[in-house]
This record gives C-alpha cells, structure tokens and sequence, in this order.
C-alpha cells in the first residue's frame, strides 16, 4: 500500500469517549483517497460515490499520529475502487497497528458534473497496480 497522507489527532478531534471523532477518521480518508485517485487518474476531478463499510478495529487518543495508506482494488470506464487504511503510527518503537479499514469508490466528472471516461492510459496504469484489499 502507499502512503498518502499523515495526520495527527488533536483535542479539538476528540469525541465524549476522549478517542477520535468517527467523522473526522472518515474525513481523512476521503480526502486521502481522492488524493490518490485524483493523482492515479491523472485529473482533479474525482468524486466520491461509495463508501464501504468502515471498521473501526482500535481508537486513536490525543497526540497519535496516523498513517493512511491506499491501493487499487479495481479500475472500471468512469471508476476508480481504492482500499483504505488508517494506520496508529509509534515513534518509539517505529511501528504501526491499523486503526480502521474501508474501500472507497470515486468517479471521474467533466465540468458539468456527469461521468467521464478515465484514460486508457492511466486505466492501463492503475491495472498494473491492481492488489488485493484486507478488509
């Protein structure tokens, strides 16, 4: 998987347990995942359509940094299927334990809003890239 993004939980991220706001979680990973459709598309104009389950398998407190990671599930005509997980990074011990996992689905739009075709170019690419998802 590649690395997109990296964040850090703040208190202003914090729910009434004292972990990571759900929403918040799912707000990174949709940005990181239109980050890394956009890019592996090779346009700006990547929308998400679908989010699949999200699992939430350990809490994030104050202070950790997290780690979210993507890769190619699948590439159709107009979409992109991208997996997603959010990874607790230690700076002690220099490991990671995945916080939460999800695919998500993105489409390429045109100006006006309506599904355009992905390039064969960049769908010859993203196929190459094509792996298996954990979640």
């Amino acid at each position: 998987m590649k690395l997109i993004s990296t964040n850090i939980c703040k208190t202003s991220d914090i729910g009434v347990n004292n972990n990571l706001f759900g929403g918040i979680m799912l707000q990174w990973l949709d940005e990181s995942g239109g980050v890394l459709a956009s890019e592996l598309c090779g346009s700006p104009n990547m929308i998400t359509l679908k989010m699949n389950e999200v699992v939430f398998k350990h809490p994030v407190k104050v202070k950790e940094h997290i780690r979210i990671y993507g890769a190619v599930v699948n590439v159709g005509n107009t979409s992109i299927l991208l997996c997603l997980e959010a990874r607790r990074f230690d700076f002690v011990s220099n490991t990671e334990t995945p916080v939460c996992t999800t695919k998500i689905l993105f489409v390429q739009i045109d100006e006006n809003g309506k599904p355009v075709r992905i390039s064969e170019e960049s769908r010859k690419r993203i196929k190459a890239l094509q792996t298996e998802c954990n979640n």
